[in-house]
């Protein structure tokens, strides 16, 4: 893969869309808010490199690495991804600085899983350039990525991102711009719906999550999904689909206490199931 790829936000989100762009042969720039979050960007892709070198997967930590620039994103982009927060404020002025930086041609990316691509894109000079490509976590496992399009999004920018996705390994759906999306509308409503569960004292977490696992043969059950995700995300996109679409995405009281308590899952070390570090 000789392409320039450049990801704004290197959290756990942005350091695995680095981690598969380096491992498939791109070269990679990460840019972070100061040096401190650079250099734990910088960490977690390479940890996360070489545990997968030491899987015997088909990659060579050590010279992955030696592809991987810190700093802002490069005029010489072929493809730009934003990873930042769900908040869409932010993503507005991180995509409107990297679209004055690059090339008229390259590709422009945000990594939202429910904002509205239409709303993000009405801050840029050429809206139609910015596209959806909605990775999933982990994204160095998760084979999955939502291609997200407008009515505007010219058929050469969609194939240009089909071919970023295919050049990876993973399986590209293209889902149109609506609030959600395909995945996340129908995960948040799986998992909202098991908060109430636990909320009614239909089951406990575990034994509601493992009816999911063993009776559907999903891979994982949604409770244990929301604390990797983590709640306050979860909360977070519950909130924008019910503004957008109404009662049957409103939060239960449980998450929002959860919340409030700071049991925001694995980053905190307690959700619905108790994490060590």
């Amino acid at each position: 893969m000789a392409v320039r790829v450049a990801v704004i936000g290197g959290g756990r989100m942005g350091a695995g869309i680095a981690q598969v762009f380096l491992a498939a042969g791109a070269r990679v720039t990460v840019q972070e808010a100061d040096d401190a979050a650079a250099a734990a960007a910088q960490e977690r892709i390479a940890r996360g490199l070489r545990t997968a070198e030491s899987r015997q997967q088909d990659v060579r930590a050590d010279e992955a690495l030696r592809r991987l620039t810190l700093g802002p994103v490069p005029e010489a982009a072929d493809l730009v991804i934003e990873a930042v927060p769900e908040d869409p404020k932010l993503k507005v002025e991180v995509l409107a600085a990297a679209e004055a930086r690059i090339r008229p041609r390259a590709l422009l990316a945000t990594n939202t899983s429910s904002l509205s691509i239409s709303e993000l894109s009405a801050g840029l000079d050429v809206p139609h350039r910015l596209i959806g490509l909605h990775f999933f976590n982990p994204v160095p496992v998760q084979r999955l990525v939502e291609i997200v399009v407008t009515p505007q999004t010219p058929p050469g920018v969609l194939a240009a991102a089909r071919r970023h996705v295919e050049a990876l390994g993973k399986t590209g759906v293209v889902v149109n711009d609506s609030p959600g999306f395909a995945t996340s509308r129908l995960g948040v409503l799986l998992g909202l719906e098991a908060i109430r569960m636990v909320e009614e004292g239909v089951a406990g977490a575990e034994d509601i999550d493992t009816a999911m696992t063993l009776g559907y043969s999903h891979p994982m059950g949604p409770l244990r999904l929301g604390d990797l995700v983590g709640l306050d995300v979860r909360l977070a996109v519950a909130e924008y689909l019910h503004a957008r679409l109404g009662p049957r995405f409103e939060p239960p009281a449980l998450l929002r206490e959860m919340v409030a308590r700071g049991e925001l899952g694995r980053k905190t070390g307690r959700g619905f199931y108790t994490w060590d570090s």
